[in-house]
């Protein structure tokens, strides 16, 4: 989820920097520090569209909260910036904790993604680099924010959320996103 850059983009956005101070911030200074621009600009571009989906409120978290704090409010703003993301949560990993299934599989991704195409008939095709892809980005977030466990087989387990994580997201009406972090519930 890339915390340490998380917390530079929500920086520029509670600044409100314009748009040329935004490129001098990425471009010049390479706040990121990323060693090429292209790499820089699509980074904080992505950053800047999940952290817009919440409030000012949720910026000040990532940018000065605990690491843990940041942490879960970057999850939240990458399922309210992604469907993908917030219908795995919601469908496949819920299903998974409610059956008691603690496992959670490359082939349970592959089979959620085949599913979406059941689902939308208008979903365009992937390719299966494609589908790994965005698998493996799924899995990475799902494992720093802890749900999935580390070592060669994943396992499913609970967060405890913080209290202000919580309380930001309650107060913002984002109750959608508040059921998919909870999929153990």
């Amino acid at each position: 989820m890339k915390i340490y850059e998380s917390r530079l983009v929500a920086g520029l956005l509670l600044e409100e920097v314009t748009a040329e101070k935004w490129k001098n911030a990425i471009e010049i200074e390479n706040i990121l520090q990323k060693t090429s621009i292209n790499t820089a600009k699509r980074q904080a571009a992505l950053l800047k569209s999940r952290l817009q989906k919440l409030n000012r409120e949720g910026w000040q978290l990532v940018h000065g909260g605990s690491k843990p704090v940041a942490t879960q409010v970057a999850f939240a703003a990458a399922i309210a910036h992604s469907n993908l993301l917030a219908d795995f949560l919601d469908i496949a990993v819920r299903d998974r904790f409610r059956t008691s299934h603690r496992t959670l599989s490359r082939n349970n991704w592959e089979t959620f993604v085949a599913g979406c195409h059941e689902r939308d008939a208008e979903m365009s095709d992937w390719s299966s680099s494609t589908v790994n892809k965005l698998g493996d980005t799924v899995f990475q977030i799902l494992s720093e924010v802890g749900l999935l466990s580390d070592g060669k087989t994943t396992m499913l387990q609970p967060v405890a959320y913080e209290r202000a994580v919580l309380d930001m997201l309650k107060r913002g009406g984002y109750d959608h996103v508040i059921r998919c972090m909870q999929v153990f519930y």
